[in-house]
């Protein structure tokens, strides 16, 4: 809807919508869970609409600034990929220029609002602005760039408690684990998709790395984050709501198991999106098993 209102008001505006990816949500929510559920871990609680409104404008916008310098990292490339040939950078709706510009400007953006937190929260975000530039090249180099990608879907984490508390300590890396691992899993199903056209262009991934054994490492990696998750519960005393939403996100990593048992690629994608039911699903547990027991 919005991005048809903006097909027929400002044309000229849509492939920079569609380069940073605000038509498709998805994207954004798999960033922005587990920085919520950093901000109420650290909080705890409601941590405030300075924080919550830094944080969430902030997720918006360096997830748009990562897939405006990944489209610009695979512009030779994502032409030659099914999933990826429409892109604006792959059509020529875009230029090259014009991705680095959209990258800077929205990193700027961001980095403006974290300067209106502590310093600890500044360097950190310098950190994550160097991830998120290197995943799309990092796929390049080695097998592993979804690591490189969990690293920077991380990074939030320990910002969050840096913002609320002036540290990081050991339960935030701990949740920061836990999300990596979590992410690897779920983007090894993205890669999934395009591991025929991957391999045929020479693109590396961990769904190339697993080969056959995709299934039992994404699985293994999807039951050590449910351990992780186990042992934050326990560090912030997370009760039995809790632990409800940790076995129905254990069912779901079940689900996505079933769905990607053939590899299909649209089986494999949904495997992919069926995702954010699951970080919904920790914070909702999070949020409810706090407010019952605060």
């Amino acid at each position: 809807m919005i991005s048809q209102q903006i097909a027929q008001r400002w044309p000229a505006v849509l492939p920079y919508w569609q380069l940073a990816r605000m038509d498709r949500p998805v994207g954004w929510m798999l960033l922005l869970w587990p920085t919520w559920w950093a901000l109420w871990l650290a909080s705890p609680g409601w941590p405030g609409l300075h924080l919550f409104a830094v944080f969430t404008l902030g997720v918006l916008l360096m997830r748009a600034a990562g897939c405006a310098v990944n489209d610009f990292a695979d512009r030779n490339v994502d032409g030659r990929v099914k999933r990826t040939a429409a892109r604006p950078l792959a059509t020529g709706a875009v230029s090259a220029a014009g991705a680095l510009w959209l990258f800077a400007g929205l990193s700027l953006a961001a980095f403006l609002l974290v300067l209106t937190t502590n310093a600890l929260t500044v360097k950190l975000s310098l950190l994550a602005v160097v991830l998120a530039a290197a995943y799309p090249f990092a796929k390049r180099y080695t097998h592993l760039p979804q690591v490189v990608l969990g690293a920077a879907f991380s990074m939030g984490i320990p910002m969050a408690f840096a913002a609320s508390t002036g540290a990081v300590p050991p339960q935030a890396w701990l949740l920061f684990t836990a999300n990596l691992l979590w992410t690897v899993a779920y983007d090894t199903f993205y890669a999934m998709v395009d591991r025929d056209d991957d391999l045929r262009i020479g693109v590396k991934s961990t769904a190339i790395l697993f080969g056959e054994m995709d299934r039992a490492m994404t699985g293994a990696l999807q039951g050590m984050t449910i351990f992780a998750l186990l042992l934050i519960g326990r560090q912030f005393q997370l009760g039995a709501v809790y632990l409800v939403s940790l076995a129905a996100v254990a069912g779901l990593f079940v689900y996505q198991q079933w769905l990607v048992r053939e590899r299909r690629r649209e089986a494999c994608f949904k495997a992919f999106i069926n995702n954010n039911w699951v970080g919904a699903l920790i914070f909702a547990g999070i949020l409810v098993d706090q407010f019952i027991n605060g």
